[in-house]
């Protein structure tokens, strides 16, 4: 009975170190994922038909949507879009920065990226892990984001739905739809080795 009690006492004082270990990691991730979305944010061109320029952004979103799991993907957003709400130069440099570039024309596609990284990474992790279940997972999330982003658009202007789409949307599909088969692409690689490092060791 004393060793079945000196077990469990072990147990609990080992696993308060272990959980604050693991949300250490998790903060740390978060944080990095921030970074990784924010340097990919400098990477825009600007389109003078559309107030939306071309970015790296989705891109950066749904990598990591696909690399982790839904709660960190969307806290690293999260965290992104809070530093670039405090004015850290996180945001296309294309826009006004700060808070006003989140109520600005791409707030919309801005707001939605922690709901589209968690989605993309839940639809991911539900389905086969394989190549091209990333690829429709990060394919839906960017459907989501496009959508998110032409809605948030439409308030602000009171576009017609055909300037709508010929402004937020169809410019964006193609350089979108090879975002989306580099993320999963990268993705599999990835989480192939992560799979594989485990049985290295061991051998």
């Amino acid at each position: 009975m004393t060793d079945g009690l000196a077990k469990a006492v072990g147990v609990g004082a080992d696993s308060a170190p272990a959980h604050a270990s693991a949300a250490l990691r998790g903060v740390g991730i978060a944080v990095a994922g921030s970074m990784f979305v924010a340097l990919c944010a400098h990477i825009s061109v600007p389109l003078l038909f559309s107030p939306v320029p071309l970015t790296m952004q989705p891109f950066a979103v749904l990598l990591l949507a696909l690399v982790l799991g839904p709660g960190t993907a969307f806290s690293a957003l999260v965290l992104y879009l809070a530093e670039g709400a405090a004015g850290f130069p996180v945001f296309t440099p294309i826009g006004v920065g700060g808070l006003a570039q989140l109520l600005g024309p791409t707030g919309g596609y801005l707001l939605s990226y922690p709901f589209v990284a968690s989605m993309v990474s839940w639809l991911a992790r539900k389905g086969e892990p394989k190549f091209s279940t990333r690829v429709w997972s990060a394919a839906a999330g960017n459907i989501l984001l496009l959508l998110c982003g032409a809605a948030w658009l439409a308030l602000l202007t009171h576009a017609q739905p055909k300037a709508l789409l010929n402004t937020a949307i169809l410019p964006f599909l193609p350089g979108d739809a090879l975002k989306v088969i580099a993320a999963a692409a990268l993705a599999t690689a990835w989480l192939g080795i992560r799979k594989r490092q485990p049985r290295a060791e061991a051998d």
